[in-house]
C-alpha cells in the first residue's frame, strides 16, 4: 500500500491519457499540458477506459512510476473543472481502494490556508 502524507500535494490529470507513455511521457504532459512541475508532487493519470491507473512522483534522485489495473469494474473519477483536480491522500487511497467519492460527503471544517 502507497502511504503520502496530508502535506503531499496530488493532482489527478482531468482527461484520459495514451497508456504506451512511460515516465519521460507522463513528465512531458505534466509540463506542457497540464501546466505542472512534475517534482511538485504526485500526478495520477488514468486510461480511456478508466481501468488503469498511474501514478507518477519523485523520491530521493528519480522518479518512480506506479501501476493499477483494475481485474473488474471501472473507476470513478472526480469531476474537473480545469486541467487537473488537486486530491487529497485519503481521496487517493479511496480511488484505489475503488470508493465512488461522489457518493461521499466530506464535513465541514477549517485547515489553514496554503502557501
Amino acid at each position: 500500500m502507497l502511504s503520502f502524507g496530508d502535506r503531499t500535494r496530488i493532482f489527478l490529470a482531468a482527461k484520459h491519457v495514451d497508456f504506451r507513455k512511460g515516465h519521460f511521457g507522463l513528465i512531458g504532459l505534466v509540463n506542457n499540458e497540464l501546466d505542472g512541475d512534475p517534482l511538485d508532487g504526485v500526478w495520477v493519470f488514468y486510461n480511456r477506459r478508466r481501468t488503469d491507473l498511474k501514478l507518477l512522483w519523485w523520491s530521493h534522485g528519480g522518479f518512480l512510476l506506479a501501476h493499477k489495473k483494475l481485474s473488474r469494474g471501472r473507476l470513478v473519477l472526480p469531476a474537473a473543472d480545469g486541467t487537473r483536480v488537486r486530491m487529497t491522500a485519503a481521496e487517493l487511497a479511496a480511488l484505489l481502494e475503488g470508493i465512488d467519492l461522489s457518493k461521499c460527503r466530506r464535513l465541514p471544517r477549517w485547515n489553514p490556508p496554503e502557501t
